[in-house]
């Protein structure tokens, strides 16, 4: 399988495809109802005049099987920028078959490639099979830390503070 796999960089194009993938990995995160994103804000995300994401397809042959999106955050400690894996999601039927690996692969050769300081992402308490995919890799938890999450009404109440 792995000359099959490819990953492309996305093109304006593959917009429908993120979405529908993004819905995938929502509805396996259990989450599915939290999905608004539109292809016009994610086509203005990807590819407008300030693009905030960037994002890959794997591809085996012709078919989508899995994608990632990041953006560059920065650490102030490392005095260097970052990559902040925002999503990483494989179809069901294609996980085991190493593309969330070459994903991952792709995303650490981008860091490596633009001096990034480090690669960062979250992943759900209970999803113990991406916690031990991540392990494998040499990932580990930041212990000691939590995300915290300004939204909607909450937003706009601390824009006016």
């Amino acid at each position: 399988m792995a000359t099959q796999l490819r990953i492309d960089r996305a093109t304006p194009e593959d917009v429908p495809l993120i979405l529908d993938l993004i819905r995938g990995l929502a509805e396996y995160e259990r989450l599915a109802g939290e999905v608004v994103a539109t292809e016009a804000g994610l086509r203005e995300s990807l590819f407008g005049e300030r693009p905030a994401v960037e994002a890959v397809i794997a591809r085996i042959g012709s078919e989508a099987v899995g994608f990632a999106i990041w953006f560059q955050n920065y650490s102030t400690f490392l005095g260097r920028a970052g990559l902040y894996l925002e999503d990483l999601f494989v179809l069901p039927r294609w996980r085991g078959r190493g593309v969330g690996r070459a994903l991952l692969a792709h995303l650490a050769r981008v860091a490596v490639e633009r001096g990034y300081g480090r690669m960062e992402w979250s992943v759900l308490d209970w999803n113990e099979s991406a916690i031990r995919f991540y392990r494998a890799l040499g990932a580990e938890p930041l212990e000691g830390w939590t995300v915290y999450r300004l939204t909607g009404a909450a937003l706009e109440r601390a824009a006016r503070v």
